[in-house]
């Protein structure tokens, strides 16, 4: 029976193959990430189709946030978040209060918008991935205190 060496570059030719080239068990145990499921209220004066935009009015407040993929939990890039809010320059459900953003290679979005004020007791935002690739989802994350200038929400989206 030979025996075999290994130096650096056997180990970066071969991989991480044992002698008769089977894959060594892995040292951590895969993560799986679960999908975000749509929050109660969360769709209420949802306007399909909003148009991409930079800002939603004046701005002052920045939502954000992140959209990632089911199971492996990699970033998604490029996928539309409709944004929408009862705020100082409108209601929730006014045409001007509604916007969509688009995310970057890191899956992260941004929207600058008016402060959210409350409504129906909440300061509270509104979000939805609604494209066809990954099945729908609608958040209503809440607000720590009505003065906060900055709200977050995180997607996990399951293929459609």
């Amino acid at each position: 029976m030979s025996s075999k060496l290994l130096s650096r570059r056997t180990l970066l030719v071969t991989g991480a193959t044992g002698a008769a080239g089977l894959l060594l068990p892995a040292t951590a145990k895969a993560q799986t990430v679960e999908p975000t499921r749509s929050m109660r209220g969360g769709s209420n004066n949802y306007r399909p189709g909003a148009p991409v935009v930079e800002r939603i009015g004046g701005g002052g407040f920045m939502m954000a946030g992140t959209v990632r993929r089911a199971g492996d939990g990699a970033p998604l890039a490029g996928q539309r978040i409709q944004i929408w809010a009862h705020t100082t320059e409108g209601h929730e459900r006014d045409l001007h209060s509604h916007g969509a953003t688009l995310t970057d290679d890191n899956g992260v979005f941004r929207m600058d918008m008016p402060q959210i004020v409350p409504a129906f007791g909440q300061a509270h935002g509104h979000l939805a991935y609604d494209s066809e690739a990954f099945e729908t989802v609608f958040l209503r994350p809440v607000m720590s205190r009505s003065s906060d200038t900055s709200l977050e929400a995180h997607f996990v989206l399951q293929p459609a």
